[in-house]
């Protein structure tokens, strides 16, 4: 392989934690294969974003600017993100498993002719051959893969990995690019107003299931996940009912999180559930039923009424 090339995603002039955790592993890998990477930032006014990444150890970093590409756009970014692989004659590109990274890999994926692998919880460089690990069967099993393509495109799910902060001095490049003409323009984006943490990228989740007996009650997972400085999340059945917004659903069909501690309360966990949290490093499960499918994976169980125990817990913490 010759170069490893990380995109480092942002959103609003906000760097997300996922680029920092990507730019980590760059550098082992790259270390360990012997060979050079690279970090891209994509956007608008957004040269003073640079330093973030060097923090964590981003020697040379690629700033690509352009007043159409402030918003993202599916078609741009390929475009100038297949444009620098060629250019930089890159053999490895590493996204996040994000909204985004999971609209761009693919996109890049057919424009380079790469393999891609998605979802990934794991990359290792091993007798001279790349090997990466993802989830499949709705967790049910960790299958490793091997990219035969010469370009591979691989998007890493969050918080698997650990960011490292390594200070350096980088070398930075700012380009001004020409965008041309997209098919589509992103005319504007509507987002719910957001004042919490988002699932995907937290440390900590309290979710919330059936056994919350109805949504009058989930002040409590609120209340609990405030005092952890935690994001809230909720089971397919309980967004399904109506309690929660589906933003905070884990699971199959909702969102993939793995967070360093995960606290299940009232969720019997059900396989769906299961394929969208498992991979947390902490599981603690409050159920009334012995026999809920959720402590089998859980770290720590408690049996009983979560009405009863989540106002005992919140005091205790």
């Amino acid at each position: 392989m010759s170069k490893i090339l990380v995109f480092a995603e942002q959103r609003n002039g906000e760097i997300k934690k996922i680029a920092f955790e990507n730019i980590t592993l760059a550098r082992k890998l790259s270390a360990a294969m012997g060979i050079d990477f690279f970090t891209v930032l994509i956007g608008w006014n957004i040269s003073d974003l640079a330093v973030h990444l060097a923090k964590y150890g981003a020697e040379k970093i690629v700033v690509c600017q352009e007043e159409k590409l402030e918003v993202y756009n599916s078609e741009g970014y390929a475009r100038l993100l297949s444009g620098l692989v060629e250019e930089q004659q890159s053999d490895l590109i590493i996204l996040g498993a994000t909204a985004m990274g999971k609209d761009l890999a693919p996109r890049l994926s057919v424009r380079l002719n790469a393999a891609m692998a998605s979802d990934c919880i794991d990359i290792r460089w091993e007798n001279g051959e790349l090997k990466i690990i993802r989830p499949m069967y709705a967790g049910k099993v960790h299958a490793t893969l091997k990219l035969n393509s010469q370009i591979k495109i691989i998007t890493l799910r969050p918080n698997v990995y650990l960011s490292e902060e390594k200070h350096i001095t980088p070398q930075i490049e700012e380009r001004s690019v020409e965008s041309g003409d997209f098919k589509a323009r992103i005319v504007e984006i509507l987002t719910a107003a957001r004042n919490k943490l988002d699932v995907t990228e937290a440390d900590i989740i309290v979710s919330g299931g059936r056994g919350m007996k109805g949504p009058e009650n989930f002040h409590l997972i609120t209340s609990l996940a405030k005092k952890l400085g935690a994001a809230q999340g909720a089971s397919r059945a309980v967004v399904d009912a109506g309690w929660r917004p589906y933003e905070e659903q884990v699971g199959q069909t909702g969102k993939t999180v793995s967070p360093t501690l995960y606290i299940a309360v009232g969720i019997s966990g059900a396989i769906q559930h299961l394929a969208g949290m498992s991979s947390s490093k902490y599981i603690v499960a409050i159920n009334k039923d012995p026999e809920a499918p959720i402590f089998k994976i859980a770290d720590y169980g408690i049996i009983g009424d979560a009405l009863e125990i989540l106002p005992k817990l919140i005091e205790a913490v």
